[in-house]
């Protein structure tokens, strides 16, 4: 399953604290051709239909379309800042011990 950095959760609340307590970040598969999937990222107020929601009651949440959820299954979702102060999201392997 995705696991959220914590960095990653509190970009995600200062992106959805805008809208209703059901709004999150959602992960979508956008092109799957080759070998590498592009992923869309986009602020929705709630979860489409099918879509797997990763947070709990309160907090931030992720929802993830079927085929954003399988690929990212192995995952960790962070933030890296960029040298003018904004943060990107960035999908990194998960640390296995």
């Amino acid at each position: 399953m995705l696991t959220v950095t914590e960095a990653a959760a509190e970009a995600i609340t200062a992106l959805t604290s805008q809208g209703e307590g059901e709004a999150g970040l959602r992960l979508a598969v956008q092109n799957a051709d080759g070998e590498s999937a592009q992923l869309a990222l986009s602020v929705a107020p709630e979860p489409a239909e099918g879509d797997s929601v990763l947070g709990a009651e309160e907090g931030p949440k992720v929802f993830l379309e079927p085929q954003a959820a399988a690929l990212l299954d192995d995952k960790v979702l962070d933030v890296q800042e960029d040298e003018a102060g904004g943060v990107a999201f960035a999908v990194l392997p998960q640390h296995t011990s």
